[in-house]
């Protein structure tokens, strides 16, 4: 049950999404750094791709962002900040609700056995 794909997928995303979150909140903290480059966390291909392998175990990688610098070289973008954030905080509670789910319908086939 714990190895199944989908709960190894389900755990791989919340690790790529709470990597995400920390990026994020990183950038943020770095918008007035002259110089500091915003990074991007990429692992939903990765992810797509374990599942259909049938592992759905998958690592998250960390790039620098191709978004425009301002003339001091940092190229933190408030906005696209927040909205990243809010469609990660979104996707995260999908996942831990999904996840939730699944330890549900284990619970309720322990007590009936």
């Amino acid at each position: 049950m714990f190895d199944s794909v989908s709960s190894v997928a389900l755990n791989s995303a919340l690790d790529g999404l709470a990597l995400r979150q920390r990026t994020i909140a990183e950038n943020v903290a770095n918008i007035n750094t002259p110089g500091y480059q915003a990074k991007r966390v990429q692992f939903e291909t990765a992810l797509a791709r374990a599942v259909e392998q049938g592992s759905g175990a998958a690592g998250a990688s960390v790039a620098r962002s191709l978004e425009p610098t301002r003339e001091d070289g940092n190229n933190v973008n408030l906005d696209a900040e927040t909205t990243l954030n809010v469609d990660t905080n979104l996707r995260y509670q999908l996942a831990t609700q999904a996840l939730d789910q699944t330890f549900s319908t284990l619970r309720i086939a322990m007590r009936t056995s």
